[in-house]
């Protein structure tokens, strides 16, 4: 089961608001997903986003995909940089 980190679509129509979930691939955009990890509000001025940090890392460390605009949202909080740091850190910790 492959397992992508994206978002899902509520709220009403022209008032979008979105959950960010860990959800298997070949699932519907809004239907059955795993976990919830966070949301994305981009109604709000500036844009609110929660993310769970610990579940996100978990996540990705488990080996799911983040969609392109999941990354870029991550990025935006730091926390691809933070994953990408504790990847690096085991790499070295092998050899």
């Amino acid at each position: 089961m492959a397992v992508k980190l994206r978002l899902k679509r509520m709220g009403a129509k022209k008032r979008p608001f979105y959950r960010i979930v860990a959800a298997d691939s070949r699932s519907p955009r809004d239907g059955k997903f795993i976990e919830e990890i966070g949301y994305y509000d981009p109604i709000k001025t500036p844009a609110e986003v929660k993310i769970n940090e610990k579940v996100v890392l978990k996540w990705l460390n488990n080996g799911a995909i983040p969609t392109d605009t999941v990354r870029n949202l991550f990025s935006k909080e730091g926390i691809m940089k933070k994953f990408h740091e504790t990847k690096m850190a085991s790499r070295k910790e092998e050899k």
